[in-house]
């Protein structure tokens, strides 16, 4: 800031200096117009509509735009005069005159209805906001600092809206029957549509069909030679499809009970499996990094989708893009399109190997579990939500949802957890009991699946048994609180 105290001395000599009100105020003029034009800046508010852009991008002489404006620093903005007490009324009010006219003595309407806009054009820029608010040299006018703490509270409470949403609650799970019969790690389940009954696949190489109501032995299906890792049940022909680690993918024919069709092209074991809700189409993934999309009836490989670095360890396929989403052991989940057969986006928020993956049947949403979270994203745009909280310490093999908005997890350590999907709340967590006779080893859950009616969940697990759970008729709020729900505190 320049010291005008001094200057003022020289320039009101009595010698030389006028002595009435106008001469002074001319006087004073001419002196700083001569001799200060080059080094003091006139303050902000004056600057609309001499300002002159000294930036690399428009080059010294280049008019500022409001853009310009906005990111200028605030280093840049000049103090305004200290007016010493002791000066010359005459030269007080003259210098004051001169800085600041009665008409320009406020920020103008149009400053702030260019502000205005600017902003809203930068709306969709997060970068943007906090830069306007932040670093404007606008910041100080009042009514731009009202416009700016409400366009901030606005967006505190757009976040807090989008991520802190009250759990609803839901009656705690307990276990209902325990179902014995394979001599092998149960690696897979499914539900057919009818809710009639279901099937497991082992590390024995079987597949066996159970009564969901009674929970008896229907059937065992033979044709494997190593772990069963996959299965999937038609909702529109009476097949059922199979997957496994001797590389091979299998349609069975359920009026038949027999293998029909084989479907050779992996290159190593086979991990996940699904099925397009409305077209013939199959989906596969594995060890071999890829995920494959096959002709049901001609058994014609259709597609192989690349990308992932490393094993695929789960694929889920949808009617609306992306059509597919798998999720590997190299961290990344992938959104493909299968039409095009391609990669719509890569999703590398997980910094450990992804396991888990399950989607809403009915809300466009899904989630993703690794050891280091499960997250919650929406579709079609893969974009990522929330963590559930608080975590399950552990790494995850399984995610179930079911229309109750209730998921469920199960990990490689026995532990499972009950989650509210639309909140991310975990609300009951608690360990499965492994059969008299096992190892402490054999304590994993490596997979799940709820039955169509949403009300069981029956789970695979490491000690060779299948295990059905339901909700318990008898809890109430009051009595099954549940896990205690904290909003996360933000930090803004």
């Amino acid at each position: 800031m320049l010291d005008l105290s001094n200057k003022r001395k020289i320039l009101f000599d009595p010698e030389i200096a006028p002595h009435d009100d106008a001469s002074n105020k001319l006087y004073v003029q001419s002196i700083i117009e001569s001799e200060y034009a080059q080094t003091r800046k006139l303050p902000r508010h004056l600057q609309d509509k001499i300002d002159l852009a000294e930036t690399k991008n428009n080059g010294k002489g280049q008019p500022l735009t409001i853009l310009d404006k906005l990111k200028r620093q605030k280093e840049e903005l000049v103090q305004e005069p200290e007016l010493s007490v002791n000066a010359d009324l005459p030269t007080q009010r003259a210098i004051q005159e001169l800085e600041f006219p009665e008409q320009d003595k406020t920020a103008g309407k149009g400053d702030i209805e260019e502000i205005t806009q600017a902003l809203v054009l930068a709306k969709d820029d997060s970068s943007n906001k906090a830069l306007v608010i932040k670093d404007s040299p606008f910041a100080e006018h009042d009514s731009y600092s009202l416009y700016s703490r409400a366009l901030q509270q606005k967006q505190q409470e757009d976040t807090m809206n989008n991520s802190f949403v009250k759990p609803e609650w839901h009656a705690p799970w307990k276990l209902m029957r325990v179902i014995a019969g394979h001599t092998g790690w149960v690696r897979s389940v499914t539900v057919e549509p009818e809710n009639d009954w279901f099937a497991t696949g082992s590390s024995d190489g079987t597949i066996k069909i159970w009564d969901l109501a009674s929970g008896k032995l229907r059937l065992t299906l033979t044709g494997h030679i190593m772990a069963v890792r996959g299965l999937v049940v038609s909702d529109r022909h009476p097949y059922m499809f199979s997957c496994s680690e001797d590389k091979t993918v299998k349609c069975w024919d359920l009026e038949k009970n027999k293998v029909v069709r084989d479907y050779h092209g992996h290159l190593s074991s086979v991990y996940s499996i699904d099925l397009h809700p409305s077209v013939d189409l199959l989906t596969t993934a594995g060890r071999d990094s890829s995920v494959r999309v096959w002709d049901v009836r001609t058994k014609n490989q259709i597609h192989v989708l690349t990308g992932h670095k490393a094993s695929v360890m789960n694929v889920r396929v949808r009617e609306d893009k992306p059509h597919i989403i798998s999720t590997s052991m190299d961290s990344t989940v992938r959104l493909f399109d299968m039409a095009a057969g391609k990669t719509l986006k890569t999703l590398t928020h997980h910094r450990k190997a992804v396991r888990g993956l399950t989607l809403h049947d009915t809300d466009n949403t899904f989630a993703t579990a690794s050891s280091d979270a499960v997250k919650f994203w929406t579709l079609p745009e893969g974009e990522y939500v929330r963590d559930f909280s608080p975590r399950h310490n552990a790494i995850i093999n399984t995610l179930s949802v079911n229309r109750s908005n209730v998921m469920f997890s199960g990990a490689d350590n026995g532990t499972m957890a009950f989650w509210d999907w639309k909140s991310g709340h975990k609300f009951q967590e608690l360990t499965t009991t492994k059969l008299p006779g096992s190892i402490e080893s054999e304590n994993g859950i490596f997979a799940s699946a709820f039955d169509r009616s949403g009300l069981r969940l029956i789970t695979g697990e490491a000690d060779k048994s299948i295990k059905v759970w339901r909700e318990d008729p008898n809890a109430t709020p009051e009595s099954h609180p549940g896990i205690p729900w904290t909003p996360p505190s933000a930090t803004f």
